[in-house]
């Protein structure tokens, strides 16, 4: 088995910073691209951030020049920074992850519970 723990979410007034942090535990071999969505209450999930296990990162427009995403690779952990907060980046946020488990020849996709963060003054 595999899990992704999200942590970090909040509330913070707009122009704020939170930093969000997902852990992958378990069988893990190996893990390829590790991503970050959001969902807010009516509209569809969206991808934010994407980083590949070379640490190439790529960013949805709306956060690009506030957000930054990074990894730890001997932690399993990917990070998202986020600076400069907008009431519209309230949402719930989603950890994604490729994940190759021990003992497997392919990956495998799996997702965090999530967590909310609320830009509100």
């Amino acid at each position: 088995q595999v899990q992704l723990v999200e942590s970090g979410g909040g509330l913070v007034q707009p122009g704020g910073s939170l930093r969000l942090s997902c852990a992958a535990s378990g069988s893990i071999f190996s893990i390829d691209v590790m991503c970050w969505y959001r969902q807010a209450p009516g509209k569809q999930r969206e991808l934010v951030a994407v980083i590949n296990s070379g640490g190439n990162t790529n960013y949805a427009d709306s956060v690009k020049g506030r957000f930054t995403i990074s990894r730890d690779n001997a932690k399993n952990t990917v990070y998202l920074q986020m600076n400069s907060l907008k009431p519209e980046d309230t949402a719930v946020y989603y950890c994604n992850a490729a994940v190759r488990r021990i003992g497997r020849r392919t990956y495998g996709d799996y997702w965090g519970q999530g967590t909310q963060v609320t830009v509100s003054s």
